[in-house]
């Protein structure tokens, strides 16, 4: 199988050509185009600097292609009735294991549509916050850095791009963490890069240390060579170890205990319009890399592990790295759900609650990945993953919405501290009823998506027959109970104060919350294909044979010409 780059012209074509008559061939060309298509959104939008309206039009039209070439993959590569399920790119037609492998699957796609989704609102959300003099400034080359680096660590076959890739998405955070450029956003950046520069150390040593006992970074070939390491002559000692150093990397960018504390500094001090994205997107980067290394690399390699779980009586032993994946995630997923959810209790502003509560929802997402890592059912390790996918999903959407809304709120009125607030309700009552759904897609109220998503967790923990995780989500939901009644009562209830009778709403804003809101509301009543498309994803985490398959046509090609990296 050979590709080769795809042209602008190609782009176009896939673009414009009904998704059931595209020729032979093109979903190769799918995996890269979103990519391609938000590196020449940031190129573009970069020399339309002087330009403030040529660069939001081109910066706008990035996202939507983006979307496209996005929807195209869901349906072509994944969910349509012919469609492969997986597909790769080899960058410059080098194979693999030795060239730069791009693979799309279910659990890829999942999460670039969620980035898709939310990218686009917080775009047109940013047309209408932003100041003429920031229209003219590097907001949106940096916005579509920020998804560049995204995309590409959710499309990347291999350990050491993925760090590559990493390093993008962190350069645009750490300057929009300090974008407003008070002492208390300087502060926040400098912890922020202060803790991933750390992070991306340890990342290094971690990709180091791996191609140093396996030989191959290529995740597919990294696959077959610890499920076989005689044949290939690795010690798989060291694996865990080493594992154990990408998941502490990993648990930083998703904001687990006790790697959280940059969380609620960094998220309060962004534009909200990307807190949105942070939170939606970037803290998503973190989970799919724990799934994809520990499901699709590393859980047929032949390693003993024997561990108690602290303060549960729970011991963990297996033949696989999962065991320590998966005590170690429960560990901090339950702290995460108890220090985000009363840490969000007490908060004095909008965006310091949603902080806080980013870091109880990451636990939640956590928890059913945790059961699947420890759990030897088949059955029950797809539950858990599905389970996990759904919520990031809600967690996406809901999280998303809210923190625009706050971004809405302080345009509005100039504040988001909850005691300068109250009665917005009464003033703008679609604002009111975004926010509502928002709240409640978090609590996992029916028929909107966080039931489902809640629903499932449930369900992995009670299939897993766990008294301890079952008490600790429910302590956990109703903290999210707590909190949320409190923002929602403090800020849109009561009489309105003084910054909330003089507000002017914007309506495009409002708009785009309402988009969001009517997108949770479609996900809980529609959720069938949502959970085919789920439950592919996490078909595609846990099938490690056919993404070493898909990629290792190449794989086989190198061995036929003489052996092995």
């Amino acid at each position: 199988m050979t590709t080769t780059l795809t042209t602008a012209t190609d782009l176009s074509t896939i673009a414009t050509t009904p998704l059931t008559a595209m020729p032979i061939g093109s979903e190769s060309q799918l995996v890269i185009a979103p990519m391609l298509i938000v590196l020449l959104a940031a190129v573009g939008s970069l020399l339309l600097g002087r330009r403030p309206w040529g660069r939001i039009g081109v910066s706008v039209a990035g996202g939507v292609a983006y979307a496209i070439a996005v929807a195209a993959i869901d349906w072509y590569i994944i969910l349509a009735p012919d469609a492969p399920g997986i597909a790769t790119y080899q960058v410059g037609d080098w194979p693999a294991p030795f060239g730069i492998t791009l693979v799309v699957d279910g659990l890829s796609a999942f999460m670039l549509t969620m980035v898709a989704i939310l990218g686009i609102a917080s775009l047109v959300f940013s047309t209408r916050v932003l100041p003429e003099i920031d229209r003219r400034s590097y907001y949106f080359p940096l916005f579509h850095f920020l998804a560049l680096g995204v995309t590409g660590a959710f499309l990347t076959g291999d350990l050491f791009n993925l760090f590559v890739w990493f390093e993008v998405m962190l350069m645009a955070s750490y300057i929009f963490v300090a974008y407003y450029g008070g002492p208390q956003h300087t502060r926040a950046a400098f912890w922020y890069v202060a803790l991933n520069l750390l992070a991306s150390a340890i990342f290094l040593l971690g990709v180091g240390g791996i191609y140093a006992t396996t030989g191959t970074l290529n995740m597919a070939e990294l696959a077959r060579r610890v499920a076989d390491p005689a044949a290939y002559g690795i010690d798989p000692g060291p694996i865990v170890g080493l594992l154990a150093m990408l998941l502490s990397v990993f648990a930083i960018k998703a904001g687990l205990v006790p790697f959280q504390f940059w969380i609620p500094t960094a998220y309060r001090s962004a534009p909200p319009q990307i807190a949105a994205l942070l939170a939606g997107a970037t803290k998503k980067v973190g989970i799919y890399a724990i799934i994809r290394l520990s499901f699709t690399v590393f859980a047929d390699a032949q390693v003993a592990v024997s561990l108690d779980v602290p303060g549960t009586g729970i011991a963990v032993a297996g033949d696989s790295p999962l065991a320590f994946v998966g005590a170690a995630l429960f560990v901090m997923a339950a702290a995460s759900i108890l220090v985000g959810g009363i840490g969000a209790v007490g908060r004095s502003s909008m965006e310091g609650v949603l902080a806080y509560s980013s870091i109880g929802q990451v636990g939640f997402i956590a928890i059913p990945v945790a059961i699947a890592a420890t759990t030897a059912n088949p059955t029950l390790r797809h539950v858990g993953i599905v389970a996990a996918l759904v919520y990031a999903l809600n967690h996406t959407l809901a999280k998303g919405l809210l923190f625009l809304a706050v971004g809405t709120v302080r345009s509005a009125t100039g504040t988001s501290r909850l005691a300068d607030l109250g009665g917005l309700a009464g003033r703008s009552p679609p604002l009111a009823i975004a926010f509502f759904v928002g709240s409640l897609a978090l609590v996992g109220i029916p028929p909107l998506s966080g039931f489902f998503g809640k629903f499932l967790v449930f369900d992995a923990a009670a299939r897993a027959e766990s008294t301890t995780v079952l008490v600790l989500l429910l302590v956990g939901s109703l903290l999210t109970i707590a909190y949320v009644t409190r923002t929602w009562n403090r800020s849109f209830w009561g009489v309105r104060t003084g910054p909330v009778e003089t507000a002017s709403v914007d309506a495009v804003q409002v708009g785009v919350l309402v988009v969001l809101a009517a997108a949770i509301v479609a996900v809980g009543a529609g959720f069938e294909p949502v959970y085919e498309f789920a439950d592919a994803a996490a078909t595609a985490a846990l099938d490690s044979e056919g993404y070493q398959e898909a990629v290792g046509e190449f794989v086989h090609e190198d061995e036929a010409g003489g052996g092995h990296e």
